[in-house]
């Protein structure tokens, strides 16, 4: 990729300043600070947790190129305005790219060559003149899949700031613009960019002996208490919609001494999707629900292609992780054998997949009223408890977080599972999985509420209290995992 392309900064007073400062400071802003220091590595850190390595990536004002590589991407793109900067960035990062160039200017984006699996605006966005405008441009280098990160400072922080660059503590900038979280919000739907989550970090961007990067790990991503952060992240996808795509759709049917509800869960199912598979994945089961599952197979094989699997191991998510593995379909879909969730509701679910409205929903049972006797009260409170926590812990409203209904395409639960490892097979239940897992995939997640009805046949397998406290374990493990990094 060129880098030498002829390149004079707009007539634009405030970017002419800009570009001068940063010609100008030379080494100085890579002088590693008090300040400098412990920001950019907690900055750098977050930054691998919400990218991870592998990716194309394209930064916006890319500078020299330090946290371009930092990523480790599998191709990466760094454009910036200052001669000095990309020729620094080049002796640097030779297996990288880098573009001389205004990341405002269309025929700067123009010559380069996407989509890209992310887009990074790290600080830089407070120097745009024409925000929404600036992030329009970038469309045609992303997929639908594309993540566009920006980070920035808090506008609460600006005092601050200034008074660690009057202290030497932090280089001398040029004025920029401080812009309110729920302003950048805007700026993004104005540029057809959907919000799918925001963070903040750094409460104390300096080590103070190590008691900043404890406090900075544990205390600031508290609720409340992290809206007082230096650093804001927001995650956002191109708004697309599809209403002409077809995805065929492969249905999980978990079963455990549920042989009275086999047959019912094959003769209520709607027809949808460009193809359908149902696969029944049963537990080790005392009371003939295998060999039911295998007739209900052979008695409707002229009508359903349905296949039938026995776990090796125990709990649900064995059984999800078993059955989506053997899984087919475009898009895969969890439909619990209780029925207590209507199988006629599943095409509701399909379509938000299909047509790009999300990447991942998640059912509600809690928004319509439910049938006498479908939940216990004490599980009915405890759902309400653990839905705000996890909601926190995800960055998503999520009002019922143990509806067994979950329905993501195949391609992201692939990936899901090979970044397994960074949770591990913790999860018996098997929605935790699926929802951690698509929130450190970044997915657009969803809840589609349905109604919610009593249990015709069998008894709940949930124990209240045991799985209760499962749950609170799950709390902290993935307080650990998505919050305290």
């Amino acid at each position: 990729m060129n880098s030498k392309i002829p390149y004079s900064p707009s007539q634009n007073q405030r970017k002419l300043e800009f570009l001068q400062h940063f010609e100008a400071a030379g080494d100085e802003l890579d002088r590693p600070g008090q300040f400098n220091a412990a920001y950019r590595e907690d900055d750098r850190k977050f930054m691998r947790f919400l990218i991870p390595p592998g990716k194309r990536v394209l930064e916006l004002g890319c500078g020299r190129g330090q946290l371009l590589a930092a990523l480790a991407p599998s191709y990466g793109v760094g454009v910036d305005f200052s001669a000095k900067a990309i020729a620094k960035a080049e002796e640097l990062h030779p297996d990288l790219h880098f573009v001389l160039g205004d990341a405002e200017d269309p025929a700067t984006l123009a010559g380069i060559e996407g989509p890209f699996d992310y887009i990074v605006i790290a600080d830089t966005i407070g120097m745009f003149e024409d925000i929404d405008g600036t992030l329009s441009l970038v469309h045609h280098l992303c997929a639908p899949s594309t993540r566009i990160i920006i980070s920035y400072y808090s506008h609460l922080w600006e005092p601050m700031l200034k008074l660690a660059e009057a202290l030497r503590l932090r280089s001398r900038q040029p004025k920029i613009n401080y812009i309110a979280t729920a302003d950048f919000l805007n700026l993004m739907d104005l540029a057809d960019f959907e919000v799918i989550s925001q963070e903040q970090r750094q409460l104390i961007p300096l080590r103070w002996f190590g008691l900043g990067p404890f406090v900075n790990r544990f205390i600031a991503p508290l609720p409340g208490i992290r809206k007082l952060c230096l650093r804001t992240y927001i995650v956002g996808r191109p708004v697309r919609h599809f209403p002409d795509r077809k995805f065929s759709v492969s249905i999980l049917v978990p079963c455990r001494n549920e042989k009275g509800n086999v047959e019912n869960a094959i003769l209520r199912m709607p027809r949808f999707g460009s193809s359908q598979e149902i696969l029944f994945v049963e537990g080790n089961s005392s009371d003939g629900t295998f060999e039911e599952c295998e007739r209900v197979r052979d008695a409707y094989k002229d009508q359903w292609d349905i296949k039938v699997l026995k776990q090796d191991g125990k709990g649900k998510g064995d059984a999800v992780r078993k059955g989506f593995a053997a899984a087919t379909g475009d898009v895969l879909m969890i439909l619990d054998a209780d029925l207590t969730m209507p199988p006629e509701a599943l095409p509701k679910y399909h379509a938000v997949i299909e047509t790009g409205k999300a990447e991942f929903v998640n059912g509600t049972r809690l928004i319509y009223p439910m049938e006498n006797e479908a939940m216990r009260p004490l599980n009915l409170i405890a759902n309400r408890c653990f839905a705000y926590l996890f909601s926190y812990l995800v960055n998503t409203r999520l009002t019922d977080t143990l509806c067994g209904t979950k329905v993501l395409l195949r391609k992201d639960y692939e990936v899901l599972a090979r970044e397994r490892d960074y949770f591990g097979n913790f999860d018996p239940f098997g929605d935790f999985d699926l929802i951690f897992g698509a929130a450190k995939q970044n997915l657009k997640i969803i809840e589609t509420p349905i109604h919610y009805k009593a249990r015709t046949f069998g008894e709940t397998q949930i124990s209240r209290f045991r799985d209760g406290w499962l749950l609170l374990k799950m709390v902290w493990f993935a307080y650990r995992k998505l919050k305290a990094i």
